[in-house]
Formats: structure tokens, C-alpha cells, sequence
């Protein structure tokens, strides 16, 4: 939801795209503060991307472990992707709980949306929780080289309290599901 104070905008005088590449646009944009007076602002043009919680029938989660080339590290995340522009978050949802661990949920609840960089980046996050899962085969894309974990969801929700998950999108979807399933 967008909350306005108009004494507060910034009015775009110029934008000028320095980089398109495969996931992101990186824009240099001149702007009018409320004061007058211009200031750059550095803007990343994002698609957005959509997690999903994944809990079964025992109360177990499903994460995935992936190498994350930003942090030089593999880190521990729910499932989730990358939307396409335009592209219903709903079914990207469906669409990556099926390629990364191969499961199909009899409900998958909205869990609302984040927005991770506020300051300089247009990714907003949309979150689901899944559950009724029913397993198949995983569908990585072919630069995708993930592990899939299973664990009790309290261990990931203890995960995220003594920050051991330090994903923003999986600390605050699993938060958010804990409150929904009355396990925080």
C-alpha cells in the first residue's frame, strides 16, 4: 500500500538508462525535491520476484540450498523466483514450487508482499504459503544447482530468531506463515 504525503514526492526532471541487462535496468535519474532543489537518484528497475513457504501435512518446511554469488556463499532459502514482466505472481509461485522442490499444493494462501530495497530498487517480493503438498520430479532451469532441505517448520522459525537465515524474503515469510498457522 502506498501512503502519500505530497509535501514529500520528488518530480522526475530526467532518467537515463545506463545498464538492461538480463534481470535488472539501472537508470540515473535527475530529480525536483520538495525544496527545489535537484538531487541524482540511482534507480534499479526489477520485475519482482515471488517465495513460498512450503509446509506438509507433519509440519515439516521445505527450503532450498543454493549458491549465492552477491554473498560468495550457499545460503539456506524457501523456494522462489523471478517474475517476468507482467506475469501473474500466483502462477510464477506455482510455477517455482514445482521446478525447485517438484511439489503441488492443495492450497497456496497469499501471504502479502515486501519490498527489500526501498531506497534504490523497484523488486517487489509477493509471498505465498503452500500447503496439501503432492511430490513429483524437480524442474531446475539449467543454471540452477540447488539442494533441497526438509525440517520441522519450528527448527526454520528458530532458524530465523537466532539468524541463521539471513534471507529477508524467507525471515519474513516464514514469520508471517508461523503467525498464520499459530506456531509463532
Amino acid at each position: 500500500m502506498h501512503q502519500t504525503a505530497e509535501h514529500l514526492e520528488e518530480r522526475t526532471l530526467s532518467s537515463e538508462q545506463k545498464f538492461d541487462g538480463i534481470v535488472v535496468k539501472l537508470f540515473v535519474d535527475e530529480v525536483e525535491l520538495e525544496d527545489g532543489r535537484a538531487a541524482t537518484r540511482e534507480l534499479i528497475k526489477h520485475p519482482g520476484g515471488v517465495c513460498v513457504v512450503p509446509v506438509d501435512d507433519e509440519g515439516n518446511i521445505y527450503m532450498v540450498k543454493q549458491f549465492r554469488y552477491p554473498f560468495r556463499t550457499v545460503l539456506t532459502e524457501i523456494p522462489a523466483g523471478k517474475l517476468e514482466y507482467g506475469e501473474d505472481h500466483r502462477q510464477c509461485g506455482l510455477r517455482e514450487l514445482k521446478e525447485e522442490i517438484g511439489a503441488v499444493p492443495d492450497s497456496f494462501d497469499y501471504l502479502g508482499c515486501l519490498y527489500p530495497t526501498v531506497a534504490y530498487d523497484t523488486e517487489i517480493i509477493h509471498m505465498y504459503l503452500a500447503r496439501g503438498l503432492h511430490f513429483g520430479e524437480q524442474h531446475l532451469d539449467m543454471d540452477e544447482f540447488i539442494d533441497v532441505v526438509k525440517l520441522p517448520f519450528a527448527e526454520a522459525l528458530q532458524m530465523v530468531y537466532d539468524n541463521r537465515l539471513p534471507d529477508a524474503k524467507t525471515q519474513l515469510a516464514i514469520l508471517k506463515a508461523a503467525a498464520l498457522l499459530n506456531k509463532a
